[in-house]
Parts: structure tokens; sequence; C-alpha cells
């Protein structure tokens, strides 16, 4: 009973291949078929496609919104146009089905909103990235597609984090008050790089750990290891640098993640000894490591107790004030909130805020999805989360029994998702496009690797 219902949640038993097949709307789509099949470029679709959203993830750090704006376009547009000439064997996966039903909820948000214009400005910013999803979703289906990619997005991340240490050694100007100027922290740096706000850089950088963490064992031959594994500690280094706590605790809950993943995949390699003490071990280790890098690092450790400060630490209190103005919102408008969209939250925002506590955002990714689309948008979001881990965890079983290191993306991808929700429990770096795209990124990575029949596979 409980199994059926499992299976019924995450939509295992979901034949969407098979709806695809018979849907009137897609055989009234395809009419550009018979077009690309005589096109010389629209074969080589999904190659061109990604170097689209390689340049997107390549550009991101540097360049201005604006321009991730046109690049998100460039994307979308290509999208519908390997769309209309799909072939109907190419199938949907539940987590597309349950990204369509959040994005029509925040549909239904935007139509009933009090501030409809402020609205439409988010939907049309999360349409941008939902597309982004389905173009990504499509092309990382191909594994060399799909390690290019990442490939792309680590080198750029590797650059950022260099520039990022730079400033540690060489210091670097404070662009806001970002620390409570009466604690013991005061006066330390914290590094931001190209992104402006150390809290943005260590989301932007939760994904690089765990990706850079995975290239170690999915990248062949010594030489790509070697820079994988510098990847990982100077990445790492670099995040830990920005003393974001909410970017620490996603750090540490990510990182925990992709060791148990990584341990349970290789669990058919061990001995029974292994099998039965590998965890536990895992966890006494993980715990020692995080405890003695507290202890050792004395800023790390004024900065990791200043969590259990309470309202005594200015950013614990700014915080505080603006998560309860956020409860009201939240009550007077509990079934689809107020439409999606920092915009739309700067215009209903300033009615329930304390004095001297302005706010761009919720400081809290399950408020924010709570303002704008009610209950009934958290509700779908954590379907979405259960699909999507569900899913990730079915294929990473089937993955496990041939040792693919195809795997190891996967996993990777996971422990990120984990990471950036823990992170998103204290702030919304989620809505700047440098860290929102690449949470799509991780979606579209867990449902590339979907299969509704088991496939042959080899270990490559």
């Amino acid at each position: 009973m409980l199994s059926s219902f499992w299976q019924g949640i995450t939509l295992n038993r979901f034949a969407l291949h098979q709806w695809r097949e018979v849907s009137l709307l897609h055989q009234f789509l395809g009419f550009a078929r018979a077009w690309r099949r005589g096109s010389w470029l629209l074969p080589w679709g999904d190659v061109i496609a990604l170097s689209i959203i390689a340049l997107l993830f390549a550009l991101a750090p540097y360049v201005s919104t604006t321009l991730i704006g046109v690049l998100l376009l460039a994307c979308a547009a290509f999208w519908f146009l390997l769309t209309l000439s799909d072939e109907a064997s190419e199938g949907l996966t539940p987590i597309h089905l349950v990204v369509i039903v959040y994005w029509g909820i925040m549909l239904l948000a935007t139509a009933l909103s009090p501030v409809r214009a402020a609205a439409i400005s988010g939907l049309i910013k999360l349409t941008l990235n939902v597309l982004l999803f389905l173009l990504m979703a499509r092309v990382l289906r191909r594994p060399r597609l799909r390690t290019s990619l990442v490939t792309v997005y680590l080198l750029t991340s590797l650059v950022v984090s260099v520039v990022g240490l730079r400033q540690w050694f060489f210091g670097a100007e404070d662009l806001a008050t970002w620390v409570d100027p009466t604690s013991n922290f005061a006066g330390t740096t914290r590094v931001y790089s190209y992104l402006g706000n150390p809290n943005l850089l260590a989301g932007y950088l939760i994904p690089a750990v765990m990706l850079s963490g995975a290239a170690v064992f999915a990248w062949p031959r010594w030489t790509p290891k070697a820079l994988a594994l510098l990847s990982v500690l100077i990445n790492m280094a670099c995040l830990v640098l920005t003393f974001s706590r909410g970017g620490l605790l996603g750090f540490v809950a990510g990182g925990f993640a992709l060791l148990v993943l990584l341990v349970q995949f290789w669990s058919l390699r061990f001995n029974q000894f292994w099998k039965q003490w590998a965890i536990p071990v895992l966890i006494g280790g993980a715990a020692a490591f995080v405890v003695l890098a507290v202890a050792a690092l004395e800023p790390l450790r004024d900065r990791v107790l200043s969590i259990f400060a309470g309202r005594s630490d200015s950013s614990n209190n700014f915080r505080i004030n603006v998560w309860v103005a956020v409860i009201d919102m939240i009550k007077d408008r509990p079934i689809l909130g107020i439409g999606p969209g920092n915009d739309a939250f700067n215009r209903v925002y300033p009615f329930y805020q304390k004095p001297r506590y302005t706010a761009l955002s919720a400081y809290s990714v399950f408020l924010e999805i709570a303002v704008e689309a009610g209950f009934i948008g958290l509700c779908v979001f954590f379907w979405l989360l259960t699909v999507t881990f569900g899913q990730g965890w079915r294929q990473l079983q089937r993955l496990r029994e041939i040792q693919s290191v195809q795997a190891y993306w996967l996993i990777a991808a996971l422990a990120t998702m984990v990471g950036m929700l823990v992170h998103g429990l204290v702030d919304t770096i989620w809505y700047r496009p440098q860290v929102s795209t690449l949470w799509w990124m991780m979606l579209a990575l867990v449902a590339s690797y979907y299969t509704s029949k088991p496939k042959a596979l080899s270990p490559e």
C-alpha cells in the first residue's frame, strides 16, 4: 500500500512516452519534422543548443542581468525550434510534468495578483528559467554534452574562485554592510569575486564544490582528475571565505549528502565490514572535520556562533523582522499569494514591513514561494522536490548496478540540490539569475537520466 502510494506520488508509473506518441497536440506541432530532416543545421541542434547554454553559464558571473536575459531568450527560442521538429519518441519525464504544474500555479497566481503588472514581470523571468530547464533536460541526455556543460561551468567557477581568493589575500572593498560592526567578526574580509555579494557567491559555489568533487571520479585520466581535485580545494576555500552562514550550512549539508551517496554507490564493492561500518565512520569523520575546522579558524568560529546569537546579532534580527512581516503577508493571501517575482514583493512588502527593515525578498526560499503562490504553490514545490529526488534515486540505483561513471554527475546534482535548499532556508539568492540558472541546471541534470524502460548501458 505504502509502496503504491509512493509510486503514485513520484509518477513512476506514468508512461509519458506513450502519451506523446498519441498526443494530437504533438502531432499538430510536428509539422516541422520534414523540414528538420532537410535542414543542414538542425541535425546538429543539440550541439548548437549546448553552445548557447554554455555561453550563458560561461558569461553569467561577469555580465549584466540584461545580457543574461537575452541569452535566456535565445535558449527559449531555440527550444521552441527544436520542439516543433521533434520526433514523438523523444519523451517527457515526471519532473517535466510537475514543473509545468508549478508554472501553471504561478500563472494563476499572476492572474489573481493584487499587483498584476509587477507579477507579470516575475512570471516572465520564471518562464525563461523553465524554458532553459526544458532545453537543458533535452540536451543533457547525451553523456558527452552533459559532461561538456559541467566542464564549462567548473572552469568558469574556478576563475571566479581564484579572484575571490585574491580578494582574501590582498583585501576587498565592502560594497555593503555584511557584518555586525559590534561583533568580533567586524573587520574581517568577506570575499565576493565578480558576484558583488558574498552570500550570492556562496550560492554560486555550492554546485561548483559538488560537481568538481564528482569530476574527480567522472573525468578520465590523471591530469583532468588533478584539475578537478584542485578545483574542489579552491572552490571550497573561496566558499568558506565568503563567511556566508547560509552558504556554510548549505555546503555542509550538500557535502554530507555527496559523501553518503558516493558511499552508497560504491557499496557494491565493499566487503562485509565496510558495508556495515562505512556510514557510521563517514558520519563521525564528517562531524569531526566540521568541529575541528570551526575550532581552528577564529573568524569561522565567530561566524558560526553568531547563528545561535538570536536577535543580539544584527543580521539575525533583521531577518527575523522580515520573516515576521512576510508571515503576515502570507496570512492575508494564503491560497495563491501575491504573484511571482521580486517586483511584486517590493510593491506589497512596504505595507507590512517594520520601520527601518526594508527588504527586497523574504530571505527564505520557502517563505518566498508561499508569499508568491500561497500554500498551493508551496505544496506543488514540495511535490516537485519529492518527484525529483525520487526519480534521481531511482535512476541512481539503475546506474549503480553497472557502476556507470555518468552516475557521478547525478550524485553531484542531488547533493547540490540538498545544499541549495538548506542555504535557501535563510536566503533568497536563488532569485538572482547567476544562481537560479544553476538550480534549474540541477533539475535538468536529474531529469536527463530519466528512462521509462530499462536500457543497456555501459559503465562509460
